[in-house]
Order: structure tokens, then C-alpha cells, then sequence
């Protein structure tokens, strides 16, 4: 969403500050937990009797969302088109809102933290595992780690010898906002930025990926991972390496062909498949 809005000419600031605010809105994450936390903390900074806008696609629960509310505050106008709503609830005199749906941290994974809605929120997914595995014990001097998440894949370079720096990147604000605290080694640098349009000043000679597939509505979009892999290739140097896992039935091969000289897969299952790619053809 900051790189749609940046793209427009909006200036965005991810400190909401205390408020109070005139009005607000929520643009439905698709996880129920941070759906709620999205609207726990835009009511937070809202005085009463003032608008919350809520918008969302019926694939991510916008009409479960819209029947919880209504039995909470007044609801109205509503508008539908297409396959979404956007609805407006009148803020409530005094608390309205139940306890549990402010946004809770879990611990995960030796004691990683996580956020409601962040990928994987449970704890690092089986691609990643598989990911990590697959690496080799001595990595490359400057390393990126291209939509990191809360951090767990990063933590797994930073363990292998021979990284000098690593750079995360990561679009979800939250995701990102995790990474910093999971990741406290001085090597890391975080940069909240769209992989697809992520660049360096100078290449680096490594790249790590776990690269997302779901388009906004929740539709496999092999669109994404592709746009991945030419990412990558415009970060590395020449003798430069990719690793990144994906979907088995994900088709990245004629895309990672046509950016890298050598592509070889080099680990996976039945699931999922793990592969590694070196001289990028920058272009």
C-alpha cells in the first residue's frame, strides 16, 4: 500500500501519532486477527462520533467484518461494487470495541516475535526451512534478503560465515517492524521498500528469496515471483549468486533462463523446490 500511495504523490508516515483524527481508513488485511487490530487502532485515535471508513474484497472477509461491526456501532452508507464493500461506522461514545481484538505479539520460533497478518504468522514456513537447509556454510560478503519478512530467513544468513552485510527488504510495515527487533546483529540493514523496485548503489554478490505468489485478491499470481527474479538480477554483480525456494508447480524456469546464465536446482520436495542461479545478466 506506501508504495501505491508514493506512487500517486502521497507523502505517507507510518507514525499515526495519537490523534485524535477527523476520520480514518481501514483497508482490510486479509488475516481476521489483523483485520481487527487494523480497526482497534484506527478507532483508538478517532473521537466519538467520528467516521471509520472500512474497505475490503469479499475474498478477504469484508462481510464477516461488516456483520461484526454492525452488531458493535452504527453502520452505514454501504457500497458494493464488483467483488468489494466499503462501509462507514460511526464512532461509539466510551469503549466499544471487545479486548481481544487489539493487535497481541506472539513468540514463535526460539523466540522470534510475529504480528497478526504478517506471512507466516505462526512461525517460519516449509520453504524457508527448505531454503535455509540448502545454503551453504560460507556465504557471500554483501547479501539481500528480497521480501524478509519478520526476519527468520536473515537470522539463518547472518549465521553462515563470510556476510559482511545483509540487507532486508520488506514491504509490510509490520513484517519489517518484527525483522528489527529479531534481528538485532549490526550487519543487518532494513529498508522498508518494494523488492520489485528495490536498488542498491552499488550490486551486491548474494540474494536470498522466498518469493510471494498471491496477487491482493488471494489468486496465485506467478506474475510476482517473476518480477522477483528480474529484481534479483538487477541487484547482483556478474559472478553474483541467487538461492530462492518456490512452489514446485511455480513455472520460474524460462524467467530465471532468461536472467541468468546458470540456473540449477539444487534441493526441495515434493511441494516445493529449491534452486540457485549465477551469472545475471544485467541489463
Amino acid at each position: 500500500m506506501n508504495g501505491a500511495l508514493t506512487r500517486a504523490g502521497w507523502r505517507t508516515d507510518v507514525s499515526a501519532g495519537q490523534g485524535p483524527y477527523a476520520s480514518a481508513v481501514v483497508f482490510l488485511a486479509r488475516a481476521r486477527a489483523a483485520q481487527r487490530a487494523q480497526v482497534a487502532e484506527a478507532a483508538r485515535l478517532l473521537p466519538a462520533r467520528a467516521s471509520l471508513w472500512v474497505d475490503g474484497q469479499k475474498s478477504d472477509g469484508i462481510e464477516t467484518m461488516l456483520r461484526d461491526l454492525r452488531g458493535l456501532a452504527t453502520v452505514d452508507p454501504l457500497i458494493s461494487k464488483a467483488h468489494g464493500k466499503l462501509f462507514r461506522v460511526t464512532i461509539p461514545e466510551g469503549p466499544w470495541l471487545p479486548d481481544d481484538w487489539t493487535a497481541t505479539e506472539a513468540q514463535v520460533a526460539d523466540g522470534f516475535v510475529t504480528r497478526p497478518g504478517v506471512f507466516s504468522a505462526d512461525g517460519p514456513d516449509p520453504a524457508s526451512l527448505l531454503l535455509a537447509q540448502a545454503l551453504p556454510p560460507r556465504l557471500p560478503t554483501r547479501m539481500v534478503d528480497l521480501g524478509a519478512g519478520w526476519g527468520w530467513l536473515a537470522a539463518q544468513v547472518l549465521a553462515r560465515e563470510g556476510v559482511d552485510v545483509l540487507h532486508l527488504v520488506e514491504a509490510d510495515h509490520d513484517a519489517l517492524t518484527c525483522a528489527r527487533r529479531n534481528v538485532s546483529d549490526p550487519r543487518a540493514q532494513f529498508h522498508w521498500a518494494d523488492a520489485l523496485a528495490f536498488r542498491l548503489p552499488e550490486p551486491v554478490n548474494g540474494v536470498v528469496m522466498n518469493p510471494p505468489f498471491h496477487g491482493p485478491g488471494g489468486n496465485a499470481d506467478p506474475r510476482l515471483g517473476a518480477g522477483f527474479i528480474r529484481a534479483a538480477a538487477g541487484l547482483l554483480t556478474g559472478a553474483g549468486r541467487l538461492w530462492m525456494v518456490a512452489n514446485r508447480h511455480l513455472p520460474y524456469e524460462a524467467e530465471l533462463a532468461s536472467h541468468f546464465r546458470q540456473v540449477e536446482e539444487i534441493g526441495g520436495n515434493g511441494a516445493f523446490k529449491v534452486i540457485t542461479a549465477s551469472g545475471a545478466r544485467r541489463s
